[in-house]
C-alpha cells in the first residue's frame, strides 16, 4: 500500500539545477497557455475572470505541492462550468464555497481511506457520455456571445439557452460573428504553422486588437465585467446546516468528477513520462486543493489533461513546474490583468468552442454506439442525454445505477446451476463411442455451480429439484469465486429443504471467499464442517459414507 507522501518531497531527492531550469521554462509556458482558459472558463462558470485566476493560482499551486504526481498540472476546468455556473444561480457564491469545501474534505477522506484505486469502477460509457454531454452544453452555452445575440431572458437550463437562441436569432451581430469566426480560425490553423506559441493566446491578442483599431460594436469582457487585479483574499464561506444540505448532491458531484478527471489526467501523464503516480496522495492534494481555492474565492479545479501535457511535452518533469506556473499566473494577475477588459466576449465563446470539441471525445463515443453490446450504448446516450437536457447530478447517478443493474443481470445470465448426467441415464451415441462418466452412487445427485452466487442470482439456487429417492445432494462449488448474504439465505433454505426430505446436503469444492462467508454466519456447523468436501472425489466418499451407515447403495 503506497504511502502518502507527496510527490515534491521525492522528486526532490534527486533533483538537479538543469531539471529546476527545464521546470521554470515549461511552468511559464503553461501559464501563458492556463491564462487566457482560466479567464475563459470562470466566465463559462458564470463567475469573474479574476476567480478562473485565483482557481489556477491556489489550486494549482497547492495541488503540484502535495500531489501524487510528478507531472499534473490543476486549474479550472471545463467539466465544472455547468455544474459551478447551477450552483451561483441557485445559491449564490456561498453556495458554491461550500460545495466546493465539502468536496475537497470528501476527496481528503476517499485518499485517507485509500480509495483512489476505487475510481476505475467508473464504467467508460458513463465518463464518455458526460464528457460528450459537458461538451455539448459548453457550446450551446457560448453560441450567444460568439453571434452576439441579444436574449430576452436570462435562461439557466442549457435547453433554455438553446431556445433563446433560436428565438433570438434575429439579434444577430455581424461584427461579434466576424471577430469570433477569426478567433476561431486563429485557433484552429496557428498550430499548423507555429506550436511554441499557445493559439488562445493569440487569439484573444489579435481579437483585442480588431476590435480596438476598428472600433467595432462588440461587447468585451470590461463591458460585462468589473475587473480586480488584487490578491485573493482568505475568506470563510457562512456555512449552516441548511445550506450544507442544499448543496450537498453538488459537493458530491464535484468530488467524483474531480477525482475521475484528475486521476485519468495522471493516468495520460504516466503513459507519456513512463512514471506511475500515486493515487491516494492525489486526491488528498485535490482535496486540500479544492477547499483552499474556496477558501479564496476560486472555484473547484482538477488536473488539466492538456495543460499537463503541455507541461510534459516543454521538459516538465517534476512539480516544481506546476507550482512556478501558479507563481507566473500571480504576477499576470497583479500586473496585467487590467488588459483582460479589452477581450472580446466572441473570442472568449471561440477558445470555449475549442475546449468543447477537444473534450467531446466525439469519436470515442461514436466508436461505442457502433461496436458495444446494446445495454452498454443505452447507458452512454442515457447519461449524455441526461447531462445536456437536466445536469450531470443526475446523469451520473441514474447511469451509475443503469449500469450496476445491468452489470447484475449479466453476471445473472452467466451464473448457472445444472445436474450431472448419471450413467444409468445414459444411452450409447450414435458413433458407439462411450463418454467417460466419473462413477456415482445411485442414491446422489451433484449439482454444479457456476458464477457469483449474490442477489440476483440467488433464485437458482432455490430452484434445485430435489428427488425423493435420493439421499444426499452435492452441490460443486469450484466456480463460485463469491457469495452474498441473499445467496447464503438461499443455501441456508435448500438445506431445511434437504432436511425435511431427508436428504444429506455435501458442499464441494468451496472457494475462500463462499466460505468465509458461510463462516461468519455459521452455516458451516449448521451443515456441519465434514460436509464441507475440498474436491468432489471427497464428497462422493463422504456420500457413500453417508449411505453405508443409513441406507445402503444397491
Amino acid at each position: 500500500m503506497k504511502t502518502l507522501i507527496p510527490q515534491l518531497f521525492l522528486s526532490m531527492k534527486q533533483y538537479t539545477k538543469e531539471q529546476f531550469t527545464k521546470d521554470v521554462v515549461s511552468g511559464i509556458i503553461v501559464a501563458i497557455i492556463a491564462l487566457p482558459l482560466s479567464i475563459a472558463l470562470a466566465l463559462a462558470s458564470g463567475v469573474t475572470p479574476e476567480q478562473g485566476l485565483y482557481t489556477a493560482i491556489i489550486a494549482g499551486f497547492v495541488i503540484s505541492f502535495l500531489g501524487g504526481s510528478k507531472v499534473q498540472i490543476a486549474g479550472p476546468t471545463a467539466a465544472f462550468a455547468t455544474i459551478v455556473a447551477g450552483i451561483v444561480i441557485k445559491n449564490g457564491m456561498e453556495g458554491l464555497a461550500t460545495a466546493t469545501v465539502l468536496a475537497g474534505l470528501i476527496l481528503v477522506i476517499m485518499g485517507f481511506l485509500r480509495l483512489g484505486s476505487l475510481i476505475r469502477f467508473i464504467p467508460y460509457t458513463i465518463t464518455t457520455g458526460f464528457t460528450t454531454g459537458i461538451a455539448v452544453t459548453i457550446f450551446i452555452g457560448q453560441i450567444k456571445d460568439f453571434l452576439g445575440l441579444t436574449f430576452m431572458e436570462a435562461p439557466v437550463e442549457t435547453m433554455e439557452k438553446l431556445g433563446q437562441v433560436i428565438s433570438c436569432i434575429n439579434t444577430l451581430n455581424l461584427q461579434a460573428l466576424a471577430v469570433g469566426a477569426v478567433s476561431l480560425a486563429i485557433l484552429i490553423l496557428w498550430p499548423g504553422f507555429f506550436k511554441k506559441v499557445p493559439p488562445s493566446l493569440i487569439a484573444v491578442v489579435a481579437a483585442a486588437v480588431l476590435v480596438k483599431a476598428l472600433d467595432l460594436k462588440v461587447n468585451t469582457i470590461g463591458d460585462l465585467y468589473t475587473i480586480s487585479s488584487g490578491l485573493p483574499a482568505f475568506r470563510l464561506p457562512s456555512i449552516s446546516f441548511s445550506m450544507v444540505q442544499r448543496v450537498m448532491p453538488d459537493a458530491i458531484t464535484i468530488a467524483v468528477l474531480a477525482a475521475i478527471e484528475s486521476l485519468l489526467s495522471c493516468v495520460v501523464a504516466d503513459g507519456m513520462i513512463g512514471g506511475k503516480h500515486n493515487s491516494n496522495m492525489e486526491l488528498v492534494a485535490q482535496g486540500v486543493g479544492n477547499a483552499a481555492s474556496a477558501l479564496f474565492g476560486g472555484i473547484p479545479a482538477t488536473g488539466a489533461i492538456a495543460r499537463t501535457a503541455a507541461n510534459i511535452k516543454n521538459g516538465g518533469r517534476s512539480p516544481v513546474a506546476g507550482m512556478v506556473h501558479a507563481a507566473v499566473l500571480l504576477l499576470i494577475l497583479v500586473f496585467l490583468m487590467p488588459y483582460a477588459a479589452l477581450i472580446p466576449m466572441p473570442a472568449i465563446a471561440a477558445i470555449l468552442f475549442m475546449v468543447a470539441y477537444n473534450m467531446s471525445e466525439w469519436r470515442s463515443f461514436a466508436d461505442v454506439v457502433r461496436t458495444a453490446p446494446k445495454s452498454d450504448t443505452a447507458v452512454l446516450v442515457l447519461t449524455f442525454f441526461l447531462t445536456v437536457v437536466f445536469d450531470l447530478v443526475m446523469a451520473i447517478g441514474v447511469g451509475l445505477a443503469l449500469a450496476c443493474l445491468l452489470f447484475m443481470k449479466r453476471m445473472a445470465d452467466v451464473s448457472d446451476i445444472y445436474g450431472w448426467k448419471y450413467a444409468e441415464d445414459y444411452e450409447e451415441s450414435t458413433d458407439g463411442e462411450r463418454i467417460d462418466l466419473k462413477p456415482v452412487p445411485r442414491q446422489v445427485m451433484v449439482f454444479e455451480v457456476n458464477g457469483p452466487m449474490f442477489f440476483g442470482a440467488a433464485d437458482k439456487i432455490g430452484q434445485i429439484p430435489l428427488d425423493s429417492d435420493k439421499k444426499v445432494l452435492i452441490l460443486r462449488m469450484r466456480s463460485v469465486p463469491a457469495m452474498d448474504a441473499t445467496a447464503l439465505n438461499s443455501l441456508k433454505k435448500l438445506n431445511a429443504r434437504c432436511r425435511k426430505a431427508r436428504i444429506t446436503m455435501i458442499l464441494s469444492h468451496v472457494n475462500e471467499q463462499p466460505l468465509s462467508v458461510m463462516e461468519k454466519a455459521g452455516f458451516d456447523k449448521e451443515i456441519g464442517r465434514e460436509n464441507i468436501a475440498p474436491r468432489i472425489d471427497d464428497a462422493i466418499c463422504r456420500a457413500g459414507e453417508i449411505l453405508s451407515g443409513a441406507n445402503p447403495v444397491d
